[in-house]
């Protein structure tokens, strides 16, 4: 019994421990603190240097993730369409329905398993 009632105070003591290392909180209705001169000036600094960090990023053009999947006849999205011969076109649609093959009706049964 005595060793239940040890285990159960060591495992309090274990978890309220941390909670007593953290640094109050401030509660509502608790003005904030007054900052340093030195820490109004790293803040200061610390913006500039973002700022500067920001104008250091070089511009790109849209990026395409997918452009590597897409096979070289598709269009990207920042290409813009090239005007093809009408005859061409109309040429190329005849060999490329003559070339691929019908695709077969899918079967399907009428009894249930």
């Amino acid at each position: 019994m005595r060793m239940r009632v040890l285990r159960a105070a060591a495992l309090i003591a274990l978890l309220v421990g941390p909670a007593y290392a953290q640094k109050q909180i401030p509660q509502y209705g608790e003005e904030d603190k007054d900052k340093t001169p030195q820490q109004i000036e790293a803040d200061k600094a610390a913006e500039r240097a973002y700022k500067n960090s920001l104008g250091n990023i070089p511009d790109r053009g849209p990026s395409d993730p997918w452009g590597t999947m897409r096979s070289g006849d598709t269009m990207r999205s920042g290409d813009t369409p090239k005007p093809a011969a009408k005859s061409a076109a109309k040429s190329d649609a005849k060999s490329a329905a003559k070339a691929t093959p019908a695709k077969p009706q899918a079967k399907t049964s009428s009894t249930a398993n």
